[in-house]
Protein backbone atom coordinates (compact mmCIF):
# COMPACT_ATOMS: atom_id res chain seq x y z
CA UNK A 1 0.00 0.00 0.00
CA UNK A 2 1.22 3.68 -0.39
CA UNK A 3 0.47 5.15 3.42
CA UNK A 4 1.06 8.42 4.47
CA UNK A 5 1.88 9.40 8.45
CA UNK A 6 0.49 12.82 9.73
CA UNK A 7 1.48 13.12 12.69
CA UNK A 8 3.70 14.57 15.55
CA UNK A 9 7.04 12.95 14.27
CA UNK A 10 11.15 13.61 14.52
CA UNK A 11 12.14 15.98 14.75
CA UNK A 12 9.82 16.43 17.48
CA UNK A 13 9.99 15.35 20.57
CA UNK A 14 7.86 13.05 23.47
CA UNK A 15 6.05 10.00 23.14
CA UNK A 16 3.70 10.30 20.58
CA UNK A 17 6.83 11.09 17.92
CA UNK A 18 8.42 7.45 19.32
CA UNK A 19 4.93 5.80 18.29
CA UNK A 20 5.06 7.57 14.60
CA UNK A 21 8.92 6.62 14.46
CA UNK A 22 7.97 2.72 15.31
CA UNK A 23 4.94 2.67 13.49
CA UNK A 24 6.49 4.05 10.16
CA UNK A 25 9.72 1.28 10.22
CA UNK A 26 6.87 -1.55 11.02
CA UNK A 27 5.18 -0.60 8.33
CA UNK A 28 7.46 0.36 5.76
CA UNK A 29 8.72 -3.37 5.39
CA UNK A 30 6.16 -4.38 3.39
CA UNK A 31 4.60 -0.94 2.42
CA UNK A 32 5.65 2.11 0.64
CA UNK A 33 5.75 4.66 3.59
CA UNK A 34 5.97 8.55 4.22
CA UNK A 35 5.64 10.88 6.85
CA UNK A 36 4.25 14.47 7.27
CA UNK A 37 4.56 16.59 10.51
CA UNK A 38 4.39 19.58 11.97
CA UNK A 39 6.05 23.27 11.37
CA UNK A 40 4.05 24.54 14.10
CA UNK A 41 2.26 21.74 16.37
CA UNK A 42 1.44 24.56 19.30
CA UNK A 43 1.67 27.89 19.44
CA UNK A 44 4.23 28.49 22.42
CA UNK A 45 1.94 30.14 24.66
CA UNK A 46 -0.37 26.89 24.73
CA UNK A 47 3.08 24.65 25.37
CA UNK A 48 3.98 24.28 28.67
CA UNK A 49 7.43 22.33 27.84
CA UNK A 50 10.68 24.12 27.29
CA UNK A 51 10.84 23.12 23.72
CA UNK A 52 9.32 21.61 21.13
CA UNK A 53 12.45 20.06 19.33
CA UNK A 54 13.97 16.51 20.21
CA UNK A 55 17.35 17.68 21.41
CA UNK A 56 19.32 14.33 21.49
CA UNK A 57 22.02 13.16 18.99
CA UNK A 58 21.91 9.63 19.71
CA UNK A 59 17.68 9.34 18.69
CA UNK A 60 17.34 6.93 15.76
CA UNK A 61 15.86 9.23 13.54
CA UNK A 62 13.25 8.86 10.58
CA UNK A 63 12.53 11.34 7.58
CA UNK A 64 9.80 13.36 8.15
CA UNK A 65 8.24 16.09 5.90
CA UNK A 66 7.87 19.18 7.89
CA UNK A 67 4.94 21.07 6.63
CA UNK A 68 1.70 21.27 8.91
CA UNK A 69 0.57 24.60 10.62
CA UNK A 70 -1.79 23.18 13.27
CA UNK A 71 -3.42 26.89 13.38
CA UNK A 72 -3.61 28.40 9.85
CA UNK A 73 -6.20 27.26 7.62
CA UNK A 74 -4.47 28.19 4.58
CA UNK A 75 -2.05 25.46 5.49
CA UNK A 76 -4.58 23.14 5.67
CA UNK A 77 -5.92 23.81 2.43
CA UNK A 78 -2.85 23.59 1.00
CA UNK A 79 -1.57 20.82 2.68
CA UNK A 80 -4.43 18.68 1.86
CA UNK A 81 -4.27 19.52 -1.83
CA UNK A 82 -0.71 18.08 -1.79
CA UNK A 83 -1.73 14.68 -0.14
CA UNK A 84 -4.83 14.45 -2.44
CA UNK A 85 -2.66 15.12 -5.70
CA UNK A 86 -0.26 12.14 -4.31
CA UNK A 87 -3.34 9.42 -4.20
CA UNK A 88 -2.17 7.67 -1.07
CA UNK A 89 -4.53 4.44 -0.75
CA UNK A 90 -4.26 5.17 3.48
CA UNK A 91 -3.60 8.31 5.16
CA UNK A 92 -2.98 7.66 8.92
CA UNK A 93 -3.51 10.38 11.56
CA UNK A 94 -2.59 9.88 15.20
CA UNK A 95 -5.04 11.59 17.22
CA UNK A 96 -4.61 12.78 21.33
CA UNK A 97 -6.76 15.80 21.78
CA UNK A 98 -8.90 17.94 20.21
CA UNK A 99 -7.41 20.86 19.25
CA UNK A 100 -6.08 19.22 16.50
CA UNK A 101 -9.20 18.00 15.32
CA UNK A 102 -10.12 21.29 13.66
CA UNK A 103 -6.56 20.73 11.21
CA UNK A 104 -7.49 17.09 10.65
CA UNK A 105 -10.63 17.53 9.77
CA UNK A 106 -10.16 19.99 7.17
CA UNK A 107 -7.27 18.16 5.38
CA UNK A 108 -9.49 14.97 5.44
CA UNK A 109 -12.20 16.68 3.73
CA UNK A 110 -10.00 17.49 0.72
CA UNK A 111 -7.80 14.40 0.29
CA UNK A 112 -11.04 12.55 0.05
CA UNK A 113 -12.03 14.51 -2.98
CA UNK A 114 -9.55 11.79 -4.65
CA UNK A 115 -12.13 9.12 -4.18
CA UNK A 116 -9.00 6.99 -3.42
CA UNK A 117 -7.79 7.84 0.10
CA UNK A 118 -8.64 6.10 2.87
CA UNK A 119 -8.38 8.07 6.38
CA UNK A 120 -7.31 5.65 9.51
CA UNK A 121 -6.79 7.17 13.00
CA UNK A 122 -5.03 6.02 15.76
CA UNK A 123 -6.62 7.15 19.23
CA UNK A 124 -4.85 7.53 22.15
CA UNK A 125 -7.91 9.84 23.49
CA UNK A 126 -11.05 10.28 22.18
CA UNK A 127 -12.28 12.42 24.90
CA UNK A 128 -9.61 14.32 26.64
CA UNK A 129 -8.39 14.33 30.37
CA UNK A 130 -8.73 18.14 31.28
CA UNK A 131 -11.96 19.09 29.41
CA UNK A 132 -12.73 22.20 27.60
CA UNK A 133 -15.66 23.76 25.63
CA UNK A 134 -15.56 22.57 22.03
CA UNK A 135 -13.97 19.16 22.94
CA UNK A 136 -16.81 17.08 21.43
CA UNK A 137 -18.01 19.48 18.60
CA UNK A 138 -13.92 19.75 17.12
CA UNK A 139 -13.82 15.97 17.48
CA UNK A 140 -16.91 15.19 15.87
CA UNK A 141 -15.77 17.53 12.91
CA UNK A 142 -13.14 15.37 12.25
CA UNK A 143 -14.51 12.14 13.21
CA UNK A 144 -17.00 12.25 10.41
CA UNK A 145 -14.53 12.08 7.51
CA UNK A 146 -12.83 9.18 9.10
CA UNK A 147 -12.91 5.68 7.61
CA UNK A 148 -11.38 3.26 10.51
CA UNK A 149 -10.38 4.07 14.10
CA UNK A 150 -7.84 2.21 15.61
CA UNK A 151 -8.04 2.12 19.78
CA UNK A 152 -5.63 1.99 22.52
CA UNK A 153 -7.92 0.29 24.71
CA UNK A 154 -11.49 -0.72 25.12
CA UNK A 155 -12.06 2.84 27.52
CA UNK A 156 -11.40 4.62 23.89
CA UNK A 157 -13.17 2.32 22.14
CA UNK A 158 -16.43 3.03 24.57
CA UNK A 159 -15.97 6.71 23.86
CA UNK A 160 -15.86 6.41 20.25
CA UNK A 161 -19.06 4.62 20.35
CA UNK A 162 -20.42 7.60 22.34
CA UNK A 163 -19.95 10.05 20.20
CA UNK A 164 -19.96 7.52 16.54
CA UNK A 165 -21.78 4.41 17.13
CA UNK A 166 -21.48 3.03 13.47
CA UNK A 167 -17.35 3.69 13.42
CA UNK A 168 -15.28 0.84 11.64
CA UNK A 169 -12.92 -0.05 14.76
CA UNK A 170 -10.34 -1.78 16.28
CA UNK A 171 -9.00 -2.30 19.65
CA UNK A 172 -5.22 -3.36 19.62
CA UNK A 173 -3.28 -2.48 22.30
CA UNK A 174 -0.83 -0.26 22.78
CA UNK A 175 2.55 -1.93 21.43
CA UNK A 176 6.01 -1.63 23.44
CA UNK A 177 8.50 1.00 23.58
CA UNK A 178 11.20 -0.81 21.83
CA UNK A 179 13.25 2.52 20.91
CA UNK A 180 14.82 3.22 24.03
CA UNK A 181 17.64 0.30 24.14
CA UNK A 182 17.71 -2.51 26.42
CA UNK A 183 18.35 -1.88 30.28
CA UNK A 184 21.82 -2.04 32.73
CA UNK A 185 22.49 -3.46 35.87
CA UNK A 186 20.61 -1.49 38.87
CA UNK A 187 24.17 -0.36 40.03
CA UNK A 188 25.05 0.75 36.04
CA UNK A 189 21.98 2.84 36.14
CA UNK A 190 21.96 4.42 39.81
CA UNK A 191 25.77 5.35 39.18
CA UNK A 192 25.07 7.15 36.09
CA UNK A 193 22.43 8.91 38.09
CA UNK A 194 24.32 9.49 40.85
CA UNK A 195 22.04 7.54 43.02
CA UNK A 196 22.53 5.89 46.40
CA UNK A 197 22.11 1.78 46.25
CA UNK A 198 18.64 1.94 48.04
CA UNK A 199 14.83 0.64 47.35
CA UNK A 200 13.38 3.36 44.06
CA UNK A 201 10.30 3.88 42.92
CA UNK A 202 9.65 5.48 39.54
CA UNK A 203 7.08 8.19 38.52
CA UNK A 204 8.10 9.10 35.21
CA UNK A 205 6.38 11.45 32.14
CA UNK A 206 5.08 14.87 32.19
CA UNK A 207 3.23 16.03 35.47
CA UNK A 208 0.15 16.98 35.09
CA UNK A 209 -3.06 16.96 37.75
CA UNK A 210 -4.69 13.80 36.66
CA UNK A 211 -1.52 11.99 36.90
CA UNK A 212 -2.05 11.76 40.57
CA UNK A 213 1.81 12.76 41.75
CA UNK A 214 -0.27 14.14 44.76
CA UNK A 215 -2.07 11.09 45.97
CA UNK A 216 1.66 9.03 45.19
CA UNK A 217 3.25 12.05 47.79
CA UNK A 218 0.19 11.06 50.32
CA UNK A 219 1.47 7.19 49.72
CA UNK A 220 4.72 8.08 50.05
CA UNK A 221 3.97 9.53 53.67
CA UNK A 222 2.16 6.11 54.67
CA UNK A 223 4.83 3.93 53.72
CA UNK A 224 7.60 6.06 55.20
CA UNK A 225 7.50 4.40 58.88
CA UNK A 226 7.57 0.72 57.52
CA UNK A 227 9.64 0.95 54.70
CA UNK A 228 12.87 3.40 53.87
CA UNK A 229 12.34 3.75 49.85
CA UNK A 230 12.84 6.79 47.73
CA UNK A 231 10.39 8.06 45.08
CA UNK A 232 11.99 9.64 41.75
CA UNK A 233 10.21 11.67 40.06
CA UNK A 234 11.60 12.01 36.60
CA UNK A 235 9.78 14.68 33.95
CA UNK A 236 8.66 17.85 33.44
CA UNK A 237 6.16 19.71 35.33
CA UNK A 238 2.91 20.82 33.02
CA UNK A 239 1.00 21.54 36.31
CA UNK A 240 1.69 24.01 39.10
CA UNK A 241 5.44 22.88 40.25
CA UNK A 242 5.07 25.09 43.46
CA UNK A 243 1.69 22.89 44.58
CA UNK A 244 4.03 19.48 44.63
CA UNK A 245 6.66 20.76 46.36
CA UNK A 246 4.67 22.39 48.87
CA UNK A 247 3.10 19.38 49.19
CA UNK A 248 6.42 17.03 49.84
CA UNK A 249 7.00 19.70 52.80
CA UNK A 250 3.85 19.65 54.14
CA UNK A 251 3.81 15.40 54.29
CA UNK A 252 7.48 15.54 55.60
CA UNK A 253 8.95 13.31 52.83
CA UNK A 254 11.32 15.89 50.74
CA UNK A 255 14.24 13.81 51.83
CA UNK A 256 12.24 10.78 50.40
CA UNK A 257 11.87 11.88 46.67
CA UNK A 258 14.24 13.08 43.96
CA UNK A 259 13.02 15.10 41.21
CA UNK A 260 14.99 15.50 37.52
CA UNK A 261 12.39 17.70 36.34
CA UNK A 262 13.76 18.68 32.68
CA UNK A 263 12.39 16.56 29.95
CA UNK A 264 14.63 12.98 29.69
CA UNK A 265 16.53 12.26 26.66
CA UNK A 266 15.02 9.33 24.42
CA UNK A 267 19.35 8.26 25.54
CA UNK A 268 18.97 8.74 28.98
CA UNK A 269 15.31 6.97 29.87
CA UNK A 270 16.81 3.52 30.29
CA UNK A 271 18.98 4.13 33.35
CA UNK A 272 16.11 5.93 34.83
CA UNK A 273 13.69 2.64 33.74
CA UNK A 274 16.91 0.58 34.82
CA UNK A 275 17.66 2.11 38.37
CA UNK A 276 14.38 1.84 39.66
CA UNK A 277 12.61 -1.73 41.34
CA UNK A 278 8.80 -0.69 39.84
CA UNK A 279 6.97 1.86 38.05
CA UNK A 280 4.01 3.73 39.92
CA UNK A 281 1.14 5.57 37.96
CA UNK A 282 -1.05 7.01 40.67
CA UNK A 283 -3.41 8.19 37.55
CA UNK A 284 -6.81 9.86 38.06
CA UNK A 285 -8.17 9.52 35.14
CA UNK A 286 -6.38 7.75 31.72
CA UNK A 287 -7.40 5.87 28.66
CA UNK A 288 -3.74 3.89 28.42
CA UNK A 289 -0.13 4.78 28.91
CA UNK A 290 2.85 4.69 26.79
CA UNK A 291 4.85 5.03 29.94
CA UNK A 292 3.19 1.05 30.55
CA UNK A 293 4.83 0.36 27.53
CA UNK A 294 8.58 1.56 28.40
CA UNK A 295 8.05 -0.34 31.49
CA UNK A 296 7.39 -3.25 29.70
CA UNK A 297 10.34 -3.22 27.46
CA UNK A 298 12.65 -2.76 30.36
CA UNK A 299 10.58 -5.93 32.43
CA UNK A 300 9.62 -3.67 35.00
CA UNK A 301 6.49 -4.16 37.08
CA UNK A 302 4.07 -1.64 37.14
CA UNK A 303 1.72 -0.36 40.15
CA UNK A 304 -0.90 1.57 38.86
CA UNK A 305 -4.96 2.79 39.39
CA UNK A 306 -7.81 1.01 37.92
CA UNK A 307 -8.70 3.75 35.49
CA UNK A 308 -9.40 3.41 31.90
CA UNK A 309 -6.87 0.72 29.96
CA UNK A 310 -4.42 0.41 32.52
CA UNK A 311 -6.09 -2.87 34.34
CA UNK A 312 -6.32 -4.24 30.67
CA UNK A 313 -2.08 -4.20 30.37
CA UNK A 314 -1.08 -4.77 34.01
CA UNK A 315 -1.95 -8.15 35.06
CA UNK A 316 -2.95 -8.04 38.58
CA UNK A 317 -0.82 -9.83 41.20
CA UNK A 318 1.29 -11.25 38.38
CA UNK A 319 3.10 -8.39 36.31
CA UNK A 320 2.27 -5.96 38.82
CA UNK A 321 -0.77 -4.35 40.73
CA UNK A 322 -4.07 -2.28 39.91
CA UNK A 323 -5.70 -0.40 43.13
CA UNK A 324 -8.23 2.03 43.75
CA UNK A 325 -8.20 5.17 42.02
CA UNK A 326 -7.04 8.44 44.50
CA UNK A 327 -6.47 5.94 47.13
CA UNK A 328 -3.22 6.47 48.73
CA UNK A 329 -3.67 4.11 51.69
CA UNK A 330 -4.45 1.12 49.12
CA UNK A 331 -1.74 2.49 46.97
CA UNK A 332 0.68 2.44 49.84
CA UNK A 333 0.40 -0.94 50.86
CA UNK A 334 0.62 -2.20 47.26
CA UNK A 335 3.86 -0.73 47.25
CA UNK A 336 5.26 -2.50 50.71
CA UNK A 337 3.44 -5.79 49.69
CA UNK A 338 5.96 -5.40 46.34
CA UNK A 339 8.95 -5.08 48.94
CA UNK A 340 7.73 -7.12 51.81
CA UNK A 341 6.69 -10.20 49.66
CA UNK A 342 9.52 -9.51 46.96
CA UNK A 343 7.68 -9.87 44.36
CA UNK A 344 10.05 -8.53 41.75
CA UNK A 345 11.77 -11.42 40.68
CA UNK A 346 8.72 -13.01 39.96
CA UNK A 347 6.88 -10.02 37.96
CA UNK A 348 10.16 -10.03 35.74
CA UNK A 349 9.74 -13.03 35.00
CA UNK A 350 5.90 -13.31 34.21
CA UNK A 351 6.90 -10.10 31.81
CA UNK A 352 9.31 -11.67 30.03
CA UNK A 353 6.51 -14.41 28.95
CA UNK A 354 3.75 -11.00 28.04
CA UNK A 355 6.22 -9.11 25.49
CA UNK A 356 5.26 -11.10 22.82
CA UNK A 357 1.39 -9.67 22.64
CA UNK A 358 2.63 -6.23 22.26
CA UNK A 359 4.98 -6.24 19.38
CA UNK A 360 4.49 -3.78 16.19
CA UNK A 361 4.49 -6.49 13.64
CA UNK A 362 0.86 -7.92 15.34
CA UNK A 363 -0.13 -3.74 15.60
CA UNK A 364 0.47 -3.26 12.56
CA UNK A 365 -0.85 -6.63 11.17
CA UNK A 366 -4.33 -5.54 12.92
CA UNK A 367 -4.31 -2.43 11.67
CA UNK A 368 -4.05 -3.67 7.72
CA UNK A 369 -6.46 -6.24 8.53
CA UNK A 370 -9.10 -3.77 9.43
CA UNK A 371 -8.73 -1.56 6.51
CA UNK A 372 -8.44 -4.66 4.12
CA UNK A 373 -11.42 -6.31 5.57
Amino acid sequence: MKIIILSTAYPLRGGIAHFVGLLYKELSNENEVRVITFKRQYPSFLFPGKTQLESDDNLEKIQSEILVDSINPLNWNKVGKKIKKEKPDLLIFKYWMPFFAPCFGTISRIVKKNSVTKILTICDNVIPHERKPGDIFFTKYFFKVVDYFVLLSDKVKSDLLSLKPEAKHKVLPHPIYSNFGSAVGKIEAKNYLKLKDEKLILFFGFIREYKGLDVLFDAVKLIKGSINLKLMVAGEFYSNQEKYLKLADELGIKENLLFFNDFIPTSDVKYYFSAADCIILPYKDATQSGIVQIAMNFRKPVIATNVGGLGEVIENNKTGYIVEKENPEALAEAIKKFYIENKEEDFVKNLNEEVEKYSWKKFTEGLLDLVNS
